[in-house]
């Protein structure tokens, strides 16, 4: 497969088709079809048909079924800009039984994303945009990974240990001369899911130093400028070594490293301290140690609207922030606002 020349490509997996990724899709883009034109876009969305034509819920079918079997570069350079399906091979004929947990979904959800890395090593995609999967369903199916992201970063030849996991808020608005600016975070984190007595250990000067590099790269793509500020371990950054030596031995040379580098870099900070001034526009960005320092001030702020972006691969990835949501499935009530956020966002990167 080789690259088309034209239109920006984004893929769009399903994740499990028996949670909410079928329903995010066609809610979000079955309205907006017509406006492809205007993007010079072309979105392809990888999963099964069924939940997918299921979820359409008498609405026109807004997208094209590509083969395949067949060369899809080829098939995309043959059409313009809109939004085309590819069902990968072995999920046709699956029972994917809505707002359950099923191994058919895992399936679903690990071999689309074979597929949209196959299509990213070819240089087809420039983008994925992935719905969210039940991790227990993806490794009865055989898919031996915790989740999306050491899936992709293995798929892609990068490694889990060269990726970082980030989230953030909404791009905001102009605002208006003397109108306060809403609050916005950004968020890296040193480590993603360990048990937290296995923190300190992981948390290295390599590590530290991958993850402001990944995130100082990140922030300048969004044309952002300010320093990105670097959170302490311990409490109050370790008190020049009275509450922990980690932030002295490790964090802070990390730091010093990364600005001999020429990185806009401040640190370590009191995290208690850090995320009020990084909300109000201080720092462009964080970067925390451990999975609830960095995350819990940003769900305070953003929950339901946040944006999972995987940095260091060599696609641009983003997700929903949130899961399959397998109780809202069919109710019309699960929020749109994190998937378009994520759509959006993967539209402005590769842009």
């Amino acid at each position: 497969m080789s690259a088309p020349s034209r239109s920006t490509i984004l893929a769009v997996t399903l994740g499990d088709p028996c949670g909410l990724g079928p329903e995010l899709v066609v809610r979000t883009l079955a309205d907006a079809a017509q406006g492809y034109d205007q993007r010079a876009e072309q979105l392809v969305l990888i999963g099964p048909l069924a939940p997918l034509v299921r979820a359409l819920e008498g609405r026109p079918r807004f997208f094209e079924v590509l083969d395949a079997s067949a060369n899809l570069s080829e098939q995309l350079v043959a059409h313009g800009p809109g939004a085309y399906f590819v069902e990968p091979k072995g999920l046709a004929g699956l029972d994917y039984p809505p707002g359950e947990v099923a191994i058919s979904g895992g399936l679903a959800a690990g071999r689309s994303l074979e597929l949209a890395v196959r299509l990213a090593k070819a240089g087809v995609i420039q983008g994925l945009v992935t719905c969210p999967l039940n991790k227990a369903s993806l490794q009865e199916a055989g898919f031996l990974f915790p989740g999306h992201t050491e899936f992709l970063a293995q798929g892609l030849g990068v490694g889990a240990a060269n990726v970082t996991m980030h989230l953030c808020g909404p791009m905001p608005a102009a605002t208006a001369p003397g109108e306060k600016p809403p609050l916005v975070l950004r968020v890296s984190l040193v480590t993603t899911h360990p048990p937290l007595a296995d923190v300190p250990r992981m948390v290295t000067r390599e590590a530290i130093l991958r993850a402001i590099k990944h995130t100082a790269a990140f922030v300048t793509r969004l044309g952002l400028s300010g320093p990105i500020g670097v959170c302490g371990l311990n409490p109050h950054a370790g008190e020049s070594g009275r509450i922990g030596r980690e932030d002295m031995e490790v964090v802070g040379p990390a730091v010093a490293e990364a600005k001999a580098a020429g990185l806009n870099v401040a640190g370590p900070i009191p995290a208690d301290t850090l995320f009020h001034f990084a909300a109000r526009g201080r720092y462009a960005a964080v970067v925390a140690m451990y999975h609830d320092q960095g995350l819990a001030p940003l769900k305070l702020l953003h929950f339901g609207e946040a944006v999972n972006v995987t940095l260091g691969l060599p696609i641009i990835r983003t997700s929903p922030d949130h899961g399959t949501g397998y109780d809202l499935v069919g109710t019309g009530k699960a929020k749109l606002t994190s998937f378009v956020a994520a759509l959006d966002l993967a539209r402005r990167l590769v842009g």
